[in-house]
């Protein structure tokens, strides 16, 4: 990334519709956007109207007319990224959106990369960066949960515990350190109680945001969950039911579907990898044969099953050899089919994908598995990722050896060193400590216009 370049992308998604838009930032953005607006009226030039103010008129490729637009000017440092940034409406649609761009490129621009436009917001200050990450969570949540939890570690509610977090460490670090420039003066007891509770309370707050981890994963990811069961049993009916659409095929014929379908709902606020697969039998068809491989592949990677049993039929020998495939992984037994007038074994709960009924009380059951053994966050809610928990859990490390160290009265240098490691691990959440490398891995999943 070049600071002093400008940059240019389409910032919303490719396809048709009624408006997209183009956005350039950078210290020329100005300049780029005159070359290529002309407005609908006369008045002074983009660069000299004033910030935050929206303009008619149509951008222009020498003198042919390329769209009618709508410019919005923004001047930093009051913008997304701190830098001056010029934003062009134009009509949605494939072809004009990209002709708009390739006129922003021509008239001295150059092509952003994915999430530059947010890799200079962090390294401009706008964002940490956790909250630079949490534009993304935002951008993909998948249910309102997600996108809650997104919203506020964007609004800094994780970055304001880690810096808490790391502030007292650093503090700690400080004293540490003044005494390692005076060797003949230890650390007075008093001193040294302070001290410990400072790094104590670090380890409180770092280790109650590794707790939510769990609940990050699921958010960003989905609980995963495989509907199996022998067929005609009631599974995509099931997957239907719990999507509340027709998107699996239903058909009185056994072996109708031959391969998994994979869809996310949301089930009480939560995001749920729903996986239909082939129902398990002996004697399948060649093809079916791997629709029913596939069912045992997708039932391995789930974290839940939902084992479909046809009431009307029973328990068999085969749902019994199915269970016994499936030991190991959290199961619900499902029994389908309620409305036949069966009543269901006290294991597992009864349905009707015909009526409806009891599919409320499995989606309760569904979301108590994806919050089984999680803590709810009181307050700022807040749910780390994959990155920020392999960071903290070495920061949880460190300082747990550190405390033992100041107990122990090991050398004050080695417990500095775990101080260290502890404060530069936990300051790599928000980015204080983050290298090149890291940024890149980042910000590359991002799209180009982000």
């Amino acid at each position: 990334m070049n600071p002093s370049d400008t940059i240019a992308a389409i910032a919303t998604p490719p396809g048709e519709g009624g408006l997209a838009v183009i956005r350039i930032s950078g210290p020329s953005a100005l300049a780029v956007a005159d070359r290529l607006f002309r407005p609908g009226r006369v008045g002074p030039s983009l660069a000299g109207v004033p910030s935050h103010t929206v303009h008619h008129g149509w951008v222009t490729a020498g003198e042919e007319r390329v769209d009618e637009v709508l410019v919005t000017v923004l001047r930093g440092p009051r913008t997304y990224t701190r830098e001056d940034t010029v934003e062009i409406g134009c009509h949605g649609g494939v072809l004009v959106s990209r002709r708009v761009l390739e006129t922003a490129l021509a008239s001295g621009a150059r092509l952003a990369e994915p999430g530059e436009f947010t890799r200079r917001a962090f390294v401009n200050g706008r964002l940490d960066l956790a909250q630079a990450e949490a534009v993304a969570d935002l951008i993909h949540a998948r249910t309102t949960r997600s996108a809650r939890v997104a919203l506020g570690q964007l609004q800094g509610h994780l970055s304001g515990r880690i810096n808490e977090a790391r502030d007292s460490l650093m503090l700690v670090l400080a004293h540490v350190e003044a005494h390692l420039d005076f060797p003949d003066e230890d650390i007075a007891p008093e001193t040294g109680r302070v001290l410990a509770a400072r790094m104590e309370a670090a380890l409180g707050l770092v280790r109650g945001i590794l707790r939510t981890a769990n609940e990050g994963r699921i958010l960003r990811h989905g609980l995963r969950v495989a509907i199996i069961g022998l067929p005609n049993a009631g599974k995509s009916s099931l997957l239907n039911r719990l999507l509340g659409e027709d998107r699996a095929i239903v058909t009185p014929i056994a072996g109708t579907t031959r391969d998994t379908l994979e869809e996310t709902a949301s089930v009480r606020g939560w995001p749920v990898v729903l996986v239909d697969t082939a129902g398990v039998r002996e004697g399948a068809d060649a093809v079916e044969a791997e629709g029913i491989r596939r069912a045992r592949i997708a039932a391995g990677r789930a974290e839940l099953l939902l084992h479909v049993v046809d009431a009307a039929r029973g328990w068999t020998p085969a749902d019994e050899a199915l269970r016994g495939e499936s030991r190991g992984t959290r199961t619900l037994v499902v029994w389908n089919k309620a409305d036949l007038g069966f009543v269901a074994s006290s294991e597992g709960i009864a349905v009707s994908c015909l009526t409806g009924a009891g599919i409320d009380a499995l989606r309760d059951r569904i979301a108590a598995a994806a919050t089984e053994g999680m803590e709810t966050s009181d307050g700022d809610e807040i749910a780390i990722g994959s990155r920020h928990r392999d960071a903290l859990t070495r920061g949880s490390d460190a300082l747990e050896r550190a405390i033992a160290a100041m107990q122990s009265g090991v050398p004050l240098d080695l417990l500095a060193l775990d101080l260290r490691v502890a404060a530069g691990a936990v300051g790599e959440v928000v980015g204080k400590t983050a290298t090149d490398d890291l940024l890149d891995a980042i910000f590359s999943t991002f799209c180009l216009g982000k």
